[in-house]
C-alpha cells in the first residue's frame, strides 16, 4: 500500500520520516521538477509579443474551424 503526504510543512517532515523509520516504511522523497526552461521563454515571449500587438485576434468560430 501507498501513502502520500502532500504540503507537508519542512519542521514537520523529520518528525515522520523518524516514525515512518520506526515503523519500518520505506520513504521515498520526489522533489517536484520546475517547467523547462524551454517551454517557460517560449511562453514568456507569448505573452511579450501580445502586448506589443503582435497577436492575432480570432472569433470563437475561426478557432472551432482551425481546430475541426
Amino acid at each position: 500500500m501507498d501513502i502520500i503526504l502532500k504540503n507537508v510543512k519542512k519542521k514537520d517532515f523529520p518528525v515522520l520520516k523518524s516514525l515512518a523509520k520506526s515503523l519500518g516504511f520505506e520513504i521515498v522523497e520526489e522533489i517536484e521538477k520546475p517547467y523547462d526552461p524551454e517551454f517557460v521563454k517560449e511562453i514568456l515571449q507569448g505573452q511579450k509579443d501580445i502586448k506589443e500587438g503582435k497577436g492575432i485576434k480570432m472569433t470563437m468560430e475561426e478557432l472551432q474551424a482551425l481546430c475541426k
